[in-house]
This record gives C-alpha cells, structure tokens and sequence, in this order.
C-alpha cells in the first residue's frame, strides 16, 4: 500500500510530493520545490524521522517552481533521477529560469533515465505507470498507481482548472488531448494531486471542471 505526504514550497506554493511503500519504506520524491534552507529541512526530517528509503527522484516536468529542490535532493541521497527527455531544455536554462524571477539556482545535470510510458517505477511491491501528457510543457508525464487508485497531475490537471499553456512548449489544444485521453479514461474514484492546490478526483473534475465541459 502506498502513503503519500505534501508539502507546499517556494513563492509558486508548488505541491512537493513523497510517495513511500508502508512495508519496504522505499520512497519516491516528486517534483521538489524546496527553495531554501528551511524547506529542505522540513523535506528531509519527514523522510529521516519516518525511516523512508529514498529510491527515485522524479520531475514531473521541469518548470523552476518543480525543480528548484533537485540539486539539494541529488546532494543529499544516493538516488535515480528520472525527467521528461522533451523538457531537457528547461532544464539546461534552470538559471535563467531562476533568475526571471529572482531566484538562485545552480546549474543541474541531466537526469539519469528519462521518464516513458514503457518505464515501470517499483518501490516496494507498488508499481508505478508513467502517463504522457503534454501540453503544459512538451514532455510532462503524471505517475499513475491503479493499485492505489491514486495520479500525481503535475501541472495537467488541477481542482476545477488545467495546466497553463502561455509558457515555452505549452500547447492549449495537445494539453486537452492529454487530459481526455490519459486522465478522463481512469476510474471516476482515481484520487489526482497536483502540482498546486488541492485533490480532487477525476470523477469530480468531469463533473466540474469548467475547462472540461466538452472533454470525456
């Protein structure tokens, strides 16, 4: 069975995830948004006191207010960092990401595997399905347990709202294909958590979802 913890970090107030295996306590950390000191320790001493086993780092995709924490997580554990091949450009230009809106980042190095919908993530006996869906950014992907009936959305789909597309790659109509196609065709009970904001489900953002009226 999986257990999942947020913490909100960083100006953007961007949803950081840990996702652990209650038996094995081998852990994923999604998306880490910790911008400063304080917030790394907070990311940390939840992992160190509840005795997890980092296995993966994972960027959703590769917006800064996502990967703001990277460089602290990879300093910290030995792990796997796993990113969208199609966002490496965001990430080769992290710091003048940073910089665009006064925040300092060191450079990051390219991620040790990228994220596909062939690749199976493991941690404990869960397994993890990588869903690609474009259209916030060229190569953003949310992870999918059906064991669990649980989707991390990064920033396709939020409470009552979608993923902006006005930045580099972003796509309006590929986003909405996205959407429909990956995320509308899981369970109505599927529980989302997104990269900002609060859980939802997809059921309730079928019925809902303004931006998804037509969609489903």
């Amino acid at each position: 069975m999986l257990e999942i913890k947020k913490f909100i970090f960083n100006p953007f107030s961007e949803n950081t995830y840990v996702l652990w295996e209650k038996e094995s306590l081998e852990c994923m950390i999604i998306d880490p948004g910790c911008s400063d000191e304080d917030e790394e320790y907070e990311l940390f001493d939840f992992i160190e006191s509840n005795n997890l086993k980092p296995k993966y780092l994972i960027n959703t995709h590769c917006h800064i207010d996502h990967i703001l924490g990277v460089n602290s997580v990879l300093n910290k554990f030995k792990i796997k960092y796993f990113a969208p091949e199609k966002d490496l450009p965001l990430l080769e230009h992290a710091i003048s990401q940073a910089e665009m809106f006064g925040l300092r980042i060191d450079e990051i190095r390219k991620p040790d595997e990228y994220l596909s919908e062939e690749l199976i993530l493991k941690i404990g006996n869960e397994k993890i399905r990588c869903l690609y869906t474009p259209g916030h950014t060229p190569g953003e992907y949310c992870l999918y347990s059906d064991s669990n009936k649980i989707c991390i959305t990064g920033d396709v789909l939020f409470q009552q709202s979608i993923g902006r597309t006005d930045l580099w790659g972003g796509n309006f109509e590929q986003l909405l294909k996205s959407i429909e196609n990956k995320l509308l065709t899981l369970p109505d009970e599927v529980v989302i958590y997104p990269g900002h904001g609060d859980v939802s489900t997809i059921g309730e953002e079928k019925k809902f979802n303004p931006f998804l009226k037509n969609l489903g």
